[in-house]
């Protein structure tokens, strides 16, 4: 650099004001590059995850956008004997049809899933043996190959506590749960990836897993942070919200909460949106619906919400305690109580601040083809 400057400094004093100047510029800078860090554009983490599960039967998975998709979970193989089975051939169909998409879309993780709420009658007697789950998670390898899916999601409605009227819980289940999990992962290949549907209520939070010896065996955990007000609901309330309530404690976050308390890392954290709508008949003469004597009436799709309030003449409703909305139709005394554009967004940035392993949402079917809950998710990440 020194030789540089003093061959500039033997021209002219009007040709060195100019070109000194123009050579210093070129030097500096050139050092500057030389030495200064590479300074890389911030991007989207590549591990928060958007789950979509997907129980439709009459319209082709590739209808949606899926390119959004981290994870597709196929919805609902059962039980035969101790076997994991995939039952007809239009399941089997769907599934590859899902499996295709990973032609176009090569990072999606195609993932087949046990049960469902009535899909696992059997699961407390199955499970409590250790040949029953070592000969069930071998049936997961020989199906995951045969149809080359990615992992197995577990949706066990519940261990321990009490699920579908009439199906068989235990206290055992919670020790069975954590070594059917562990017979899982030993036996399926290495980068099978393995996660569960967690119940979003304080009873399964507090007894159903045991919390700190299953974290080796899970990729992530899907909270089902919904229907937390359910069809078996004698007091309505918001069966989808961010934030506890004074008068509601079961929430998004009260489960997030508690998990991180039990210890399991926020990054295998993943919350649950719903994509369809609860209505409550509300017993005693309306109010604002909420918390208050009713009986559960129905469930409609997100992609019909804005034609149902519309037509149906509802009240929409914002709590900005729970940050959920709602909606209520006083002639005919019903609350509907749902996610919406509003309420995704703000779970999906709840899950990026707490630095949790993504979102995910009950189901694909239930939202519109394009422009729908998942291009909010899509665009709020």
């Amino acid at each position: 650099m020194l030789s540089r400057l003093t061959t500039i400094c033997v021209l002219g004093q009007e040709s060195m004001n100019v070109l000194s100047r123009i050579v210093l510029i070129i030097l500096v800078c050139s050092c500057y590059l030389r030495v200064a860090p590479v300074v890389q554009a911030e991007t989207p983490d590549a591990t928060f995850r958007v789950v979509g599960y997907y129980a439709g039967r009459t319209i082709p998975v590739d209808s949606f956008e899926t390119e959004k998709l981290t994870h597709l979970i196929w919805c609902f193989g059962q039980l035969e004997g101790n076997r994991f089975s995939i039952r007809t051939a239009v399941d089997s169909s769907i599934i590859k049809s899902m499996v295709r998409l990973k032609e176009k879309h090569p990072s999606l993780k195609v993932m087949l899933s046990l049960g469902g709420w009535g899909g696992c009658e059997m699961c407390s007697d199955v499970f409590s043996s250790e040949n029953a789950r070592e000969e069930f998670a071998k049936s997961v390898r020989e199906v995951s190959d045969y149809f080359q899916t990615d992992g197995i999601d577990l949706d066990w409605e519940y261990p321990v506590v009490r699920g579908f009227p009439g199906h068989r819980y235990s206290i055992e289940d919670r020790d069975h749960f954590t070594e059917l999990l562990r017979s899982l992962r030993v036996i399926n290949r290495p980068g099978f990836e393995i996660s569960f549907a967690a119940g979003g209520f304080t009873a399964y939070l507090d007894s159903s897993i045991a919390w700190y010896e299953v974290l080796p065996y899970v990729d992530f955990i899907n909270i089902m942070s919904y229907d937390l007000v359910h069809g078996y609901s004698i007091i309505s309330g918001h069966h989808t919200p961010l934030y506890s309530t004074p008068q509601q404690t079961e929430s998004t976050d009260h489960a997030v909460q508690e998990l991180l308390k039990k210890g399991v890392p926020s990054e295998k954290l993943v919350i649950g949106a719903a994509f369809y709508a609860r209505v409550f008949k509300i017993n005693v003469p309306i109010t604002e619906g909420l918390y208050q004597s009713c009986k559960f009436d129905h469930t409609f799709s997100y992609k019909n919400l804005h034609d149902t309030l519309t037509l149906g003449k509802y009240e929409l409703r914002f709590d900005t305690v729970a940050n959920a909305p709602y909606a209520i139709q006083r002639e005919r005394g019903v609350l509907a109580t749902f996610d919406d554009e509003n309420s995704v967004a703000l779970k999906t940035r709840y899950a990026r601040e707490n630095h949790l392993g993504g979102i995910m949402f009950w189901q694909l079917y239930d939202d519109k083809f394009y422009g729908g809950l998942l291009d909010i998710i899509n665009r709020s990440k």
